[in-house]
């Protein structure tokens, strides 16, 4: 490795690590305190939302901030947005009526530490505590601020199309749909676009829209970047199912073949998945050619999502 290119590493490395800490400070903030009634909801909501995670989608909301000069401050409200309804997500989707799984994050899952009810209302919880943050008064808009109330609306709006049937809750129900059906390639696209690319590219418009206003074919350009950014995520997501430990992913491993759900892995085998990881890396970062240097965090972090190894 050159000189320079360790130097970028460091750099991204200290980047990603100043961001997932600030993430985790503000996400403590705005959670209800475990001292609050009822406190057991409250505490399964820390559980579940605090100290594990990689935050990817945080971290690509404060990238995609870069191209507009946005405020870390703003920032850490849509950030924090979008990390509540994934991990709401999470904690349903690990519930026994759909994957049944009992570890997340390295630690037992939200109905196993808790109990199946509570799991439930976790999850509800969070999901109106996000849109509750993204419509309050946290983003601190003033007179000169680019996040008006109308600006407010569109993000409002934007996490609930990417969160509900039209997005990732109607993913979730072709994926349940889909265990023990052989998918083809665009059908398998379809749903991961929904499951799990929706809420990458909210995450990113959302940072991006915490800035000053982009031309047309700037947010075009970006949208670009975040869906093929969404769907490499899966893909990355199918192979390490086959190729990591539990211990290193911290969620249980090789759940997708035992359950016979349709993965990228299992239409194309490993190889042909690593193919299309890499050839949606390059199609990610020619969407970001035009934005210059701004872009450099989204470059790395593209990076990031398809040599990661958890």
């Amino acid at each position: 490795m050159s000189t320079n290119s360790a130097n970028h590493e460091a750099a991204f490395g200290a980047w990603m690590h100043d961001v997932q800490a600030r993430i985790e400070n503000a996400l403590g903030r705005f959670l209800p305190s475990s001292e609050a009634i009822p406190a057991r909801l409250h505490d399964a909501m820390r559980y579940v939302t605090l100290g594990g995670g990689k935050r990817v989608r945080p971290l690509l909301a404060c990238a995609a901030g870069e191209l507009t000069g946005a405020t870390p401050e703003r920032l850490e409200v849509a950030a924090c947005a979008v990390e509540m309804i994934h991990v709401y997500s999470l904690v349903h989707d690990d519930l026994p009526c759909m994957d049944d799984d009992v570890l997340r994050r390295g630690r037992p899952t939200c109905h196993v530490e808790f109990d199946e009810p509570t799991a439930l209302l976790v999850g509800d919880s969070l999901q109106t505590l996000a849109f509750g943050l993204l419509a309050g008064d946290a983003f601190g808009a003033d007179d000169d601020s680019p996040v008006t109330a109308a600006r407010q609306l569109e993000m409002v709006g934007l996490l609930a199309h990417a969160s509900g049937s039209l997005g990732m809750a109607g993913g979730q129900a072709i994926d349940l749909a889909s265990v023990g059906h052989a998918l083809n390639q665009p059908e398998l696209e379809l749903m991961h676009a929904l499951k799990t690319g929706a809420l990458i590219r909210a995450a990113t418009l959302l940072g991006a829209l915490c800035g000053e206003a982009m031309s047309e074919s700037e947010y075009a350009a970006l949208d670009r970047y975040a869906r093929r950014a969404g769907l490499l995520f899966q893909v990355v997501d199918d192979i390490l199912d086959c190729t990591a430990s539990t211990a290193t992913l911290g969620k249980t491993a090789g759940k997708d073949a035992a359950a016979d759900k349709p993965t990228y892995v299992s239409l194309l085998g490993l190889d042909g998945a690593r193919d299309l990881a890499e050839r949606l890396r390059t199609d990610a970062l020619e969407a970001l050619s035009g934005f210059g240097q701004r872009a450099d965090r989204l470059i790395a972090l593209t990076d990031f999502i398809t040599h990661r190894k958890f």
